[in-house]
């Protein structure tokens, strides 16, 4: 039928489910290719430019793979700045044990770098939003019992907003959704940039 098009496919190349979930509460419906990418192999000046780097070498992965064909194709990848480091997961209990006393009652920038990737066109568009996290002031039992849940060992920064350290966080300034691992509006923003709007690609 004229003026009618084919629905994109979009691919999230992340195994994070609270990525997955993010896309799916807006309406969208992604198939998952994980990268398998080795994260230890990049380097990059500032936490921001890690997350992008990150982020653009993840999507590139999925992009240049035959199930990926045709589709459109969102990597991301998460990093809190405290201090002027990049941290990631916590290698074990012990570090986000500690990560979590060095956090509380401070302030860190979750940075989540994004990249889509239009394999039908082979351009793509990358940028990093930033939000503020005002961390809480949990007691020394209570980190002990977060860290015990594993969860921590599991997310950036060793904390995440839909989850049990929620209660641990007393605010942020800008995006929720971009702590949790995905910003909608700067997403939105990128498939623009690439011609594609958001609402055709609702399920």
């Amino acid at each position: 039928m004229a003026g009618m098009t084919a629905a994109r496919t979009l691919v999230l190349a992340s195994a994070s489910p609270a990525r997955l979930n993010l896309l799916r509460q807006a309406g969208l419906a992604p198939h998952v290719i994980v990268s398998n990418f080795d994260e230890d192999s990049l380097r990059a000046e500032s936490p921001a430019e890690l997350a992008l780097a990150l982020a653009e070498a993840k999507a590139g992965v999925v992009a240049g793979l035959d199930e990926a064909a045709g589709a459109l194709v969102i990597g991301c990848d998460s990093v809190l700045e405290l201090d002027g480091e990049a941290l990631g997961k916590p290698e074990d209990a012990e570090e986000a044990t500690a990560r979590w006393k060095a956090m509380r009652g401070r302030s860190g920038v979750l940075r989540t770098g994004h990249c889509v990737v239009d394999t039908a066109t082979g351009r793509a568009v990358s940028a990093t939003a930033s939000t503020t996290v005002r961390f809480g002031e949990p007691t020394d039992a209570e980190v002990a019992a977060y860290v015990a849940s594993g969860e921590p060992l599991h997310v950036a920064g060793a904390f995440t907003l839909d989850g049990l350290s929620a209660p641990f966080i007393e605010g942020i300034d800008g995006d929720p959704g971009n702590v949790i691992g995905l910003s909608l509006p700067l997403l939105r923003s990128l498939l623009g940039e690439l011609g594609v709007s958001i609402t055709d690609l609702w399920a």
